[in-house]
């Protein structure tokens, strides 16, 4: 979307999204995130294969959300 900075993406997305799904593991340590009203998702890995199969656990996640939660999902 041409965000080159991660607190210009987080802006942006915070006017746009109610939530954020990532696999960066140090967003929460990067960035002043008490401020902000977006729901974020940080996935354990970037395999798809690893992913797919527990789709429902993600989905759950994700509907569990509130706007400024910053949640870590563990995957088995």
């Amino acid at each position: 979307m041409g965000w080159a900075k991660l607190e210009a993406l987080l802006a942006a997305a915070e006017n746009q999204f109610n939530a954020l799904i990532t696999t960066d593991k140090n967003l929460r340590y990067q960035q002043d995130l008490t401020t902000r009203r977006l729901a974020i998702l940080i996935l354990p890995t970037t395999s798809w294969l690893r992913l797919q199969i527990h789709l429902a656990q993600i989905m759950n996640a994700i509907d569990a959300l509130s706007p400024d939660d910053v949640h870590e999902l563990r995957l088995p």
